[in-house]
């Protein structure tokens, strides 16, 4: 599924073509691709044929392009969702194609915007736009002076903001932390708690600060939480840079490219080969109805410290992260 790095390159990619073009037309080819529009707020094409677009904006693995007209377009790439920008004459055979957006771009005149999705997990919808709670910026973007920029849609409203979003809160987050006793991959994956970390780039993240992904969120002490954090946007960016991850041809950039981070793994797909660090085999082990990868050696689960008096009385909560000042 893509992850972080992976929809910021199609949301950087995606940004220069569609920010101030005007939806001249749109084919759904797939009604499938439609399941998270609302029906009862009108008909996907009319609402957007004629709209202008004013964004490419993105919060953890969600994107979506606000409207002149105060809603937005969401897009949800699933597990093999596509989106790629083509010529108006770029034929229009793909199988798999299964919305097309008719653009006239001011600058770059006609453009087109093809969803392809081969498995269908993904999404298209016309959302309404809500508020953002703190009166920040909703999420990534070149611009966010627009009049829609403290707005986001309601179906990403609940998703939390990620570690590279300026507006991320290092001590929310590891209040958070305080009180989840699950382990600490678990909790990296629960977009509520923090957005755009799948499960790559958690196994990356814990692989580079040596820690098990089954130790207790709310065993780690401030510094360790610190580490995490400064691991997981150390990932991510370098991910960025390198265009993403590609195991195959489900995950590309808007021309269709793929990216190459997949050569820079340390644990994740690495079963039986060395740790780059001590050399022992990466282990794979089943995780969430997925896998988990890491080093045996490198990281152990350890047992959370108690003070000397943690026997006669009810242990704290905190994990020894002292409350943000």
């Amino acid at each position: 599924m893509p992850e972080l790095p992976e929809v910021e390159v199609v949301r950087a990619g995606l940004a220069p073509a569609v920010t101030g073009a005007r939806v001249a037309g749109v084919e759904v080819l797939d009604v499938r691709s439609l399941k998270r529009h609302e029906a009862v707020s009108g008909d996907f094409e009319a609402l957007l044929t004629g709209e202008r677009i004013e964004a490419a904006v993105r919060r953890g693995k969600f994107l979506w392009m606000p409207l002149a007209g105060g809603q937005a377009l969401v897009g949800h790439l699933g597990m093999s969702g596509q989106l790629l920008l083509r010529t108006p004459d770029h034929p229009g055979d793909d199988r798999h194609a299964r919305i097309r957006l008719h653009l006239e771009h001011p600058e770059h005149g006609e453009l087109r915007v093809d969803f392809v999705d081969q498995r269908i997990f993904g999404s298209m919808a016309v959302d309404r736009m809500v508020p953002t709670p703190d009166g920040e910026p909703a999420g990534f973007s070149a611009d966010v002076t627009g009049a829609w920029a403290r707005s986001i849609p309601s179906q990403v409203a609940h998703i939390a903001r990620d570690p590279l979003d300026p507006a991320f809160r290092d001590d929310r987050f590891a209040r958070a932390l305080e009180r989840r006793d699950a382990g600490i991959k678990r909790v990296l994956l629960d977009q509520g708690v923090v957005s755009g970390i799948g499960n790559i780039y958690a196994d990356e993240a814990l692989w580079a600060v040596r820690m098990h992904g089954e130790q207790p969120a709310s065993s780690l002490r401030r510094r360790r939480v610190r580490d995490l954090l400064q691991a997981v946007r150390e990932v991510l960016g370098k991910a960025l840079v390198e265009g993403g991850t590609s195991f195959d041809a489900q995950y590309v950039n808007v021309n269709g490219a793929s990216g190459y981070f997949a050569h820079s793994l340390n644990a994740y797909g690495r079963t039986g080969r060395p740790c780059p660090r001590c050399g022992t085999p990466i282990v794979r082990e089943a995780f969430m109805n997925r896998s988990s990868h890491r080093c045996p050696r490198c990281q152990r689960l350890r047992t959370p410290r108690r003070s000397p008096d943690a026997a006669t009385s009810t242990p704290a909560r905190t994990g020894g992260i002292p409350a943000p000042r």
